[in-house]
């Protein structure tokens, strides 16, 4: 029987029901997967972007708690984010379109 993605550390009921939306069912095959396609699949699905949420989820693949990012490790995942977010949730808009939905302007598509 699958494991519930609720079970991994940090990972509570929000966050598995968006990984439902994606079609990621159960802790293993989010964990086969990888922070960043998971995270790619819940841009595509709709969830909107979002940095603490994104290093969450790799902190929680790896075990370690929600807070434990820091210094250059936190600047490499932001990177990471950023590549993530732009390819994934701003497709199709033009920038101004990208920088009103940042700062909450419009609705994301």
């Amino acid at each position: 029987m699958p494991t519930p993605v609720s079970s991994i550390r940090n990972l509570g009921p929000a966050f598995e029901a968006a990984c439902t939306r994606a079609g990621i069912n159960s802790a293993e095959e989010l964990r086969a997967l990888g922070p960043d396609a998971a995270y790619a699949r819940l841009l595509e699905t709709g969830s909107r972007p979002h940095f603490i949420g994104y290093y969450v989820l790799v902190m929680a693949l790896q075990g370690r708690p929600w807070n434990d990012c820091r210094g250059a490790e936190k600047a490499a995942l932001r990177v990471r984010f950023d590549a993530l977010k732009a390819a994934k949730s701003d497709e199709g808009r033009s920038r101004l379109e990208a920088a009103h939905d940042e700062i909450g302007v419009i609705e994301p598509r």
